[in-house]
């Protein structure tokens, strides 16, 4: 009998437990951040009720085509004005439209303006205030008199007299908005970063001789992150609530692009504003639900990302 003949031998006499075989993956410690960040999010009772609210939007916007039934700009004079029926569930507006699908198709332009809107004063915001507060010094202080620039001015009325002069249109907007919303969150971030440069592991990578941009996006930002993602989901409610606002004012999105604030502007006449409520008071109801919706999971994160957190 040959050697490899007893390894045979061996084998299958003392097999190997298959459990030991399979590699399992260690569940998150009871104790962990991770753990407890989850624990305190799943806890906050009005913080799921608007991650609920907010999936629901969501749902409603990408699959618009089919929660919608209707096409939002075909228009049927012979319908204009009809109350709520089964045809139609929110009536028509003043040209047949059917104030539903128009609802519908509203919330994609919404959350589109709001998360291009965040997306880009977010990114200006993490590299202005990284900027700052990492480097110190005249650096500092040149973007923080800047910031403080912009921030004296009304952010409203800039974005009105910038979206005056541009054409009105859905990408303009986008970019408007993102442009003049960044000061608050780049004074957030500075504040962050100052207080994480004098930190024992950022002091470390400094004396090992690491580069600047290392240390920035290694060992800083991903320690400033909890705080950007709560200041972006309450932006996200802001940016909505201007993009409406700009809308009613008719500086906005522009007819036959449905739009929430857009059809509010039906509420400016008085006799459709008493006897035909279907024409503005979905559009109202939408925008205080995506509002509240992003308020309530953005204090939800907040409360999860706090160490002293009462939710534990």
């Amino acid at each position: 009998m040959t050697a490899s003949d007893d390894l045979t031998t061996t084998r299958k006499s003392n097999p190997v437990p298959a459990v030991a075989l399979v590699k399992t993956v260690p569940e998150p410690r009871r104790d962990s951040a991770r753990y407890r960040f989850w624990r305190r999010l799943w806890r906050h009772k009005l913080g799921m009720l608007g991650l609920v609210m907010l999936a629901l939007l969501v749902i409603a916007a990408v699959f618009a085509p089919l929660v919608a039934g209707a096409d939002p700009v075909i228009m049927n004079l012979k319908l204009k004005n009809q109350p709520p029926s089964l045809d139609h569930i929110l009536g028509t507006d003043a040209i047949g439209r059917d104030v539903w699908a128009r609802l519908v198709f509203g919330a994609r332009v919404s959350l589109s303006v709001g998360l291009v809107a965040v997306s880009i004063y977010t990114s200006i915001a993490l590299l202005l205030g990284s900027i700052s507060g990492y480097l110190g010094g005249r650096v500092d202080s040149i973007i923080m008199r800047f910031t403080d620039i912009i921030m004296c001015f009304p952010t409203f009325l800039l974005i009105i007299t910038v979206a005056a002069v541009l054409p009105p249109n859905i990408f303009n907007i986008m970019v408007i908005i993102g442009i003049f919303g960044w000061p608050g969150m780049t004074r957030l971030i500075r504040g962050q970063i100052l207080s994480l440069r004098s930190q024992d592991f950022v002091l470390a990578a400094v004396a090992v001789g690491a580069p600047t941009r290392r240390i920035i996006f290694r060992h800083i930002l991903p320690n400033v992150v909890g705080p950007v993602v709560v200041a972006a989901t309450l932006g996200l409610a802001g940016a909505i609530m201007t993009e409406s606002s700009l809308s009613f004012l008719g500086l906005g999105v522009q007819q036959p692009t449905p739009s929430w604030g857009q059809t509010l502007t039906t509420a400016m006449q008085l006799p459709i504003l008493e006897n035909m409520p279907w024409r503005w008071l979905p559009s109202a109801l939408a925008i205080a639900f995506a509002v509240l919706s992003m308020n309530f999971f953005g204090d939800a994160l907040r409360d999860a990302f706090d160490p002293r957190s009462t939710l534990d």
